[in-house]
């Protein structure tokens, strides 16, 4: 049985500074990007999950009663991130699918690919300005291997309800990444954005997770009436968290939108209670989480 090492801290550098150091550092090593977004180390491959680097929605949303504003700034320009090798999108809402982050990805870095719901591969086609071939478009349960080390699992997400397309396609997905080789794995699930359903936890436990990534948000009738899906609690991500078995998880999507966030000193708290059955991170900027087995 191997033996799960997980270690964090806030990164005192510059993103550029931690994607230099990444390139030597062993294990699997995240950074939090803000909102849903993550960028990977895995050895010598980088990918991102659901980056937004730019204020595409501020300047959409500016003068209405949900200005989209950041209360923090981008942490990198896109075009200043280095070599990227895969970009993972969970879903169509601009905080996850990005033109203007996606876009200029995909200017600077012409070999790059964008796995994206197949239900949504017309917008990705848009939102990345990418031709088809650049695309990976997956649905939930089917599973890639983008390179040797690295399998990829669709996930159902439910973001208030499991919608699909008129093809049976599902619009919001979760993928579970799986590092490593045979008895030395890690397994990380973003769950994208999503609520609970049933079977949400069995899904999960198929790929033996060793860290979850989930949104902690929650939802409100106030935001549904603004025609904002919400989330999981930070209540219900814990249960989901122990549901699925896994030891970890990191609450995010948070401290981007002053209208629709959660305090960050409500998730410390949480985290801090006693006999908390799993290890609860809370995101914050500069996040720096490696994941081992051993």
């Amino acid at each position: 049985m191997t033996r799960l090492n997980l270690s964090e801290r806030r990164f005192e550098g510059t993103l550029a500074q931690w994607l230099t150091a990444a390139e030597s550092s062993m294990g699997v090593t995240l950074y939090w990007l803000g909102q849903a977004g993550f960028i990977i180390q895995a050895g010598a491959r980088r990918l991102m999950i659901d980056p937004y680097l730019s204020d595409t929605l501020a300047e959409k949303y500016r003068g209405t009663a949900t200005p989209h504003e950041r209360m923090e700034p981008p942490p990198i320009d896109p075009t200043e991130l280095g070599r990227i090798d895969l970009v993972l999108v969970t879903h169509h809402h601009t905080d996850h699918m990005d033109p203007g982050t996606l876009s200029p990805l995909a200017e600077f870095h012409p070999d790059l690919r964008f796995v994206v719901p197949r239900a949504s591969r017309a917008e990705a086609l848009k939102r990345t300005g990418a031709t088809n071939d650049r695309l990976i478009p997956m649905d939930a349960g089917e599973r890639i291997e983008p390179w040797p080390g690295l399998s990829i699992v669709a996930l159902r997400a439910a973001h208030e309800s499991l919608e699909t397309d008129i093809e049976g396609n599902h619009r919001f997905l979760g993928y579970a990444l799986i590092f490593g080789g045979e008895g030395n794995n890690v397994s990380i699930i973003h769950s994208g954005d999503t609520i609970p359903f049933a079977g949400q936890g069995e899904d999960y436990r198929r790929v033996r997770p060793d860290l979850l990534l989930l949104p902690v948000n929650g939802r409100s009738e106030a935001l549904a009436a603004r025609g904002i899906a919400g989330n999981l609690t930070l209540d219900e991500a814990v249960a989901l968290t122990v549901e699925s078995e896994a030891p970890a998880m990191i609450a995010h999507h948070h401290g981007l939108f002053a209208f629709n966030t959660l305090p960050l000193a409500d998730i410390e708290r949480k985290a801090a209670e006693p006999g908390l059955p799993i290890r609860l991170i809370p995101a914050r900027p500069g996040l720096e989480v490696v994941v081992s087995s051993s």
